[in-house]
């Protein structure tokens, strides 16, 4: 995590503009991980193209946007050592309440980063 670039304007726009459409799909997602006792922490891989990070939710061809939505939790990041044991209190203790704030793990040829971005309120 330590050595990934900041998040550019350019990539942030497209999530942004993504966002919007897909926010309430990602947002009962994230609950129905928590009411199902699944994970407290979702996570949700977004690229360009196809990744091996969780399940896909939401193709980009499906609602035109431009990144494909994954959906996935902490527990799976840990077995597949994309988040250490060494870091993963550290992780736990940047996460946001996933009721107000969405984690996108953004995946593109030049870097991986974590992002929290809010839910529009109702």
């Amino acid at each position: 995590m330590e050595n990934d670039p900041e998040l550019n304007g350019k990539f942030l726009g497209t999530i942004s503009q993504d966002f919007v459409i897909v926010s309430e799909t990602l947002k009962e997602a994230a609950y129905q991980l928590k009411v199902r006792e699944i994970s407290e922490y979702p996570i949700f891989p977004i690229a360009k193209v196809d990744v091996a990070v969780g399940q896909l939710l939401i193709p980009k061809e499906e609602l035109a946007t431009k990144w494909n939505y994954h959906f996935s939790f902490l527990e799976e990041f840990v077995q597949r050592a994309l988040i250490t044991e060494e870091h993963l209190e550290e992780f736990r203790g940047n996460f946001k309440n996933p009721e107000e704030f969405c984690c996108l793990f953004v995946v593109e040829p030049e870097f991986t980063k974590f992002v929290f971005i809010p839910y529009p309120e109702d």
